[in-house]
């Protein structure tokens, strides 16, 4: 009997899979081979895409579908929760100012390397591209479109759009609808349902009971969903290959070339300076968060990628689950340093030295004001075009210099997403540090194979409230 015991753990130890941030390598390398192939076997011969490239396209783009369609409920329910467990927390308000404020610091330095390599690089006067690609985006930022964004449209942030298409004859040939979310205005319900909540006191103890268990039923479909993520790595990064190859950057080399540098130094150097100034080990980081970067790398999705950054915070990093819950989806609207800092820096440098306009040091003190202040404009849209057009508008630069940048754009924004979503995870651990409610302990052990392991108080409702969670800093028990 011990004999079949022993084979059948040996069994199951042969058939175990790899780590998940391991499965994410491999579906990515797969996505490149079968990418190439498709690039490779080109159109057909009606000028359509093959067969491998639509296939690829439909993995890549139900995957992200898949995930969108789960955040609103996710950010809703998580947000509610977060508040209800912080309803005992002296030191509430505290969390959310420090939260916003390293938000700010972080984009300032992001957006000053931006700035320093745009006159380093002089992307706009090096680049091989026609004036005559130059075109005005379909839509644009602005000051007033974002404080009427936060006004909720109706309680479920939904909006809807459509478009016609007419024939050469002018006559109507189809409608095309579409229904997206705001997450921003998600936020601001699911805020104001939550205090609601607290003030209505026992009398809301059913809804937050209701809250809790939609909560834990969310994240339970989610997960089954993340455990995808290695074949839509797959079909993402096969798609991107095999839609725009790399040709695209021999015309805008430089100016590809110099976002990745500040991407880089951001993520590489920047992020692991902070992190030492708090005494925390960067190793540690990035083996904890490793996972959420790689996905939104891939996915080039924010909003897609918070399930796994929310949980590699808080399980991975040591971030109390409940605050977590709260700033990991605040941000994912408001904290992007690649999108909302270093590329639209770098980019509006890029225009103005196309068209040969000067700029001067109050156009650059413009710049950083718009970064730091501007990023949540970018919420619940194409982030980073309605950053760009946002700063442009500011300066004065013409909105024209959006479609030189359109070819490039699918390859520099995987970089982007991957720098927003690590400061996304950022953030609130060096929060938790400073106010010592980090699990320094759990943060120094900071492994992903655990990431889809299931625990009893997995969800934000059922974990207790942040003040008996730290009723002795968690820094003073390590």
């Amino acid at each position: 009997m011990s004999s079949e015991t022993s084979t059948e753990s040996t069994s199951r130890r042969r058939l175990r899979l790899p780590s998940f941030s391991v499965q994410i390598v491999l579906g990515l390398v797969l996505g490149v081979i079968l990418g190439w192939i498709a690039l490779e076997i080109g159109e057909t011969a009606d000028g359509e895409p093959n067969g491998l490239t639509v296939a690829l396209s439909t993995i890549g783009g139900s995957f992200v579908s898949l995930l969108k369609a789960a955040v609103p409920p996710l950010v809703f329910t998580a947000i509610v929760a977060s508040i209800a467990n912080l309803r005992g927390v002296s030191n509430a308000a505290r969390l959310a100012g420090q939260t916003l404020l390293w938000f700010a610091i972080t984009a300032l330095i992001a957006v000053s390397i931006g700035i320093g390599l745009g006159l380093l690089f002089e992307p706009g006067a090096n680049a091989a591209v026609s004036a005559d690609d130059a075109a005005a985006p379909s839509g644009t930022g602005s000051w007033l479109g974002f404080l009427e964004g936060l006004i909720p449209a109706n309680v479920l942030g939904i909006e809807a759009s459509a478009s016609t298409e007419t024939g050469d004859n002018g006559a109507l040939v189809g409608v095309e609808t579409s229904i997206g979310f705001n997450v921003l205005q998600i936020i601001v319900v699911a805020l104001a349902f939550g205090v609601a909540a607290l003030k209505a006191g026992k009398k809301a103890e059913p809804f937050l009971a209701f809250n809790a268990s939609l909560l834990s039923v969310i994240q339970t479909v989610l997960w089954w969903i993340i455990r995808l993520a290695p074949i839509g790595t797959m079909g993402l990064i096969g798609r991107a290959i095999a839609s725009y190859g790399w040709d695209s950057l021999t015309s805008l080399g430089w100016f590809a070339g110099a976002v990745y540098v500040g991407l880089a130094l951001v993520l590489f150097v920047v992020y692991p300076i902070l992190l030492r100034a708090h005494g925390l080990n960067p190793i540690s980081y990035f083996r904890g968060a490793w996972p959420a970067i790689q996905l939104a790398f891939v996915s080039r999705s924010s909003m897609g990628t918070l399930p796994v950054t929310e949980r590699v915070t808080y399980r991975n990093l040591g971030v109390p689950r409940s605050y977590a819950s709260f700033a990991v989806p605040l941000g994912s609207t408001t904290k992007m340093d690649g999108c909302a800092a270093i590329y639209p820096a770098l980019a509006a440098i890029f225009v103005a030295q196309f068209f040969g306009l000067d700029l001067a040091v109050t156009d650059y003190l413009l710049i950083v004001l718009v970064s730091v202040l501007g990023s949540a404009a970018t919420a619940g849209t194409t982030g980073a075009t309605v950053m760009l057009t946002l700063t442009l508008s500011t300066l004065g630069l013409p909105l024209e210099g959006v479609g030189l940048l359109l070819a490039v754009d699918p390859i520099v924004d995987m970089g982007r997403t991957a720098v927003n979503v690590a400061g996304q995870a950022l953030v609130p651990t060096i929060v938790a540090k400073r106010e010592k409610i980090l699990d320094v302990e759990q943060y120094d052990s900071a492994n992903a194979e655990n990431l889809f392991t299931e625990e009893g108080h997995d969800d934000a409702a059922s974990a207790p409230p942040v003040e008996e969670q730290v009723g002795e800093p968690v820094a003073a028990r390590t």
